[in-house]
């Protein structure tokens, strides 16, 4: 097996007047490749194409020879073109939406294996808010949203063996510390803050790509937050 570091960001609050995102350049210059083509995931979205196209741009304008849409949600998608899509690109990138819905079309779909397959040969992988906690170990949700004690956590891709959420600091990261509640004593969990990004490599090691990252760790029965600095990603 040939696991790559994975790559997760927060997104929002970027102009995109300010240029190339350089965190999004240090994606493409830690794995080597100085113009490569992006397959895109969109089933957090339900593939919605207006959103492919700003996320689209933005990758290009960092650096991207080119980001190539491989369509999976609609009931018609063509899944060998979407595969050949995913095959053929040098990073994939799991886009924003839903967590949920994500990884169930996923599943429907019968794409996890084939996931989970691309990133052990050594596909790099990276994603922004919910594509990035699907590339994450497991998330939380609510099967009666009135009712806390329904909440329960569900397996995401786990190729970045953590638990995080994205841009939720004005709710004071609420379901990260959900979700890190039911999780053992000693697990942490990082709150991705607007505009962050952090590199996770196959055994569990954080470090800072920029930006402003909450760290939590469930002791006892309490989550509490830890002050520790994220080494600087190299």
């Amino acid at each position: 097996m040939n696991q790559k570091p994975v790559f997760l960001f927060a997104g929002g609050r970027r102009d995109r007047k300010q240029g190339p995102n350089p965190d999004i350049q240090t994606v493409y210059r830690t794995f080597g490749i100085k113009s490569p083509t992006v397959a895109y995931i969109g089933v957090a979205s339900g593939d919605d194409r207006n959103f492919f196209g700003w996320i689209a741009s933005e990758l290009t304008a960092s650096g991207a020879d080119k980001v190539v849409h491989a369509v999976t949600v609609p009931k018609n998608a063509d899944l060998n073109k979407a595969r050949k899509i995913l095959e053929d690109a040098d990073i994939v990138y799991m886009s924003g939406g839903d967590v949920d819905a994500g990884m169930a079309i996923l599943q429907e779909k019968h794409l996890v294996d084939f996931f989970t397959g691309l990133y052990r040969q050594g596909k790099p992988f990276f994603g922004m808010s919910a594509g990035a906690l699907m590339l994450c170990k497991k998330w939380v949700l609510w099967d009666d949203t009135d009712n806390d004690d329904s909440a329960r956590l569900f397996d995401c891709l786990n190729f970045a063996p953590v638990i995080c959420d994205a841009h939720d600091e004005d709710s004071d990261w609420e379901e990260l510390k959900a979700a890190l509640k039911l999780e053992k004593e000693g697990v942490k969990g990082y709150g991705l803050g607007a505009g962050s990004s952090i590199k996770v490599t196959p055994a569990g090691e954080v470090s800072l790509v920029g930006g402003n990252v909450y760290q939590y760790v469930r002791r006892g029965n309490e989550v509490v937050a830890l002050k520790d600095a994220l080494p600087p990603c190299e």
